[in-house]
């Protein structure tokens, strides 16, 4: 690392410690509960949905009244800081090294839409476009998740029973995607170099040894990134590739599954240190061994190609 690396992250650190980061924590789980009850009391099936790019690519009223609530809480409390959300973002804006909160008001909007219960509330604060806090809230099953920096992750549940991250605080190694459950999305792209790629890279995660494939355990679409995350980082997926998605639908999570021992790499072969902004996300859950095998495993599925998004 040089020097001027070295100094950046010095000051990064000195700014992240000037921070209250349980205090910030707790007002986002405030927050993302009172975007829950949003949630929970808006009719999905009379709800305004409206077309974004095509017609799985959906935002509906109630996502962008939960952002503008979130957005009026945070700033309020938080009036230094920046915001970016799903909703409100323009087109050239970035991330800065600055305080920022990250919002996704409701990830997994075609299962709200259709009231299938798997969609959160994903809240994040990034300082030196890293996360630092993260908060991850599916009212419909009363889960939340969180974590800070350097102080774990953390899974209640309904009961109020609050488990450290990964459940099983002994977990397995990683022996090879054959062992593996994996969690892949679809997106809205549905034809094109992207989507053969995704396709064909589910397909010999899927297939047979025999047939060429890795003959992973199974393949999982939940149809929310942000509790994808969540899943890898309690351990009860065990990698989730993704190309496509925003910052917004990763940020919470990513540092929920790094404070429980997981690691983000690249869905495109050869990146071991993707950007938040960047598109392109690999989690892996948390193991004394076998991370890194199965991001080359799951590099080589995809055969020389590489995903393509604008950022």
């Amino acid at each position: 690392m040089s020097s001027l690396q070295d100094l950046d992250k010095a000051l990064v650190e000195c700014l992240i410690g000037e921070l209250n980061l349980v205090e910030i924590r707790d007002t986002l789980i405030s927050v993302a509960q009172a975007a829950g009850e949003m949630m929970l009391n808006a009719d999905p099936s009379v709800d305004t949905s409206e077309t974004k790019k095509n017609s799985s690519d959906r935002v509906t009223a109630t996502d962008k009244a939960v952002e503008a609530m979130v957005k009026a809480c945070l700033t309020t409390a938080y009036p230094d800081f920046e915001f970016l959300g799903e909703e409100s973002f323009k087109v050239g804006q970035k991330l800065s090294d600055a305080p920022t909160f990250v919002c996704d008001p409701i990830d997994g909007t075609l299962n709200f839409i259709h009231g299938f219960p798997n969609t959160a509330v994903s809240l994040a604060l990034t300082v030196g476009k890293k996360p630092v806090v993260g908060v991850v809230f599916n009212p419909f099953r009363r889960e939340l998740y969180t974590a800070i920096k350097g102080q774990g992750a953390f899974l209640q549940k309904p009961n109020g029973t609050v488990y450290r991250l990964p459940i099983r605080q002994n977990p397995d190694p990683l022996t090879g995607l054959n062992g593996c459950l994996v969690a892949v999305e679809w997106g809205s792209e549905r034809s094109g170099p992207n989507w053969d790629l995704r396709t064909n890279t589910t397909r010999k995660l899927m297939s047979a040894k025999s047939a060429g494939g890795a003959m992973c355990h199974s393949i999982r679409s939940s149809g929310s990134a942000a509790l994808d995350f969540c899943y890898v980082a309690a351990g009860q997926m065990d990698l989730f590739w993704e190309g496509g998605c925003w910052i917004w639908d990763i940020c919470a999570g990513w540092i929920i599954l790094e404070e429980a021992g997981g690691l983000v790499a690249s869905a495109n072969p050869g990146g071991w240190d993707p950007s938040l902004e960047g598109r392109l996300y690999l989690a892996v859950r948390g193991a004394p061994s076998g991370q890194k095998k199965v991001v080359e495993e799951l590099w080589s599925c995809m055969e020389g190609k590489e995903f393509v998004f604008a950022h």
